[in-house]
């Protein structure tokens, strides 16, 4: 498969959410700020090699195959995420472009490698889930905060938005993956909420607390 493919590939998985569900060309073309006329050269490659089904007027589909293809490429771009945050101090905001390089090596046995050196991760340092080889992913409940009462403890896995400007604002307030919280007010007039970390109480914005994912404590 040349690059091009792959990231096709990529962008009909998660346009579809990882389900599988149809998707438009002028989805697909927006995604990868093309013209459709190119979209559609690409999904004819693409049938032609049975990684997707289009038909007309219901969307383009990953084929069981599409799909194996799409985790493989998200399994390698979360695994070097990883590596560039932990080994190589890259900050979470900086690593996305990066792993899009380095998503496209082909070599199994260096990620192969590369996944046991890191301890076999489960999630990258955004908190998404890494597929095994096999293309499983291991289950977690997580909730936004917005989501959850007051008085609820639990432990920051993830982020609904992954912007840089985002992250940065994450990294500035010092809130990371694996941080405890315990939401012990909300404001019912913007809907801002205080977290309480081990050394200090936090105040932040209803937008803020609708992208942040706690794996909340039993």
């Amino acid at each position: 498969m040349t690059l091009s493919e792959e990231d096709y590939i990529k962008a009909i998985y998660h346009l579809g959410k990882g389900e599988g569900n149809p998707i438009s060309t002028n989805a697909i073309a927006e995604q990868m700020n093309t013209k459709p006329s190119s979209v559609t050269d690409m999904i004819k490659k693409l049938s032609d090699k049975n990684l997707v089904h289009y038909k007309k007027y219901k969307g383009v589909q990953l084929t069981e195959s599409g799909i194996l293809t799409a985790l493989s490429i998200v399994r390698k771009h979360r695994l070097w995420e990883v590596f560039l945050v932990d080994k190589l101090d890259f900050a979470w905001d900086e690593v996305h472009d990066v792993a899009e390089q380095l998503e496209h090596i082909k070599s199994e046995q260096l990620i192969d490698k590369l996944d046991a050196y890191l301890g076999s991760p489960k999630v990258d340092p955004h908190g998404d889930p890494i597929p095994s080889k096999e293309g499983k992913f291991t289950k977690s409940v997580k909730k936004l905060v917005s989501e959850l009462p007051v008085g609820t403890s639990g432990i920051c896995v993830g982020v609904k938005d992954s912007s840089v400007a985002f992250l940065k604002f994450l990294d500035k307030n010092k809130i990371a993956l694996g941080d405890d919280f315990m939401l012990i007010d909300r404001e019912e007039f913007d809907g801002s909420v205080q977290l309480k970390t081990k050394d200090e109480i936090l105040r932040i914005s209803h937008q803020i607390a609708s992208n942040l994912y706690l794996e909340v404590s039993e």
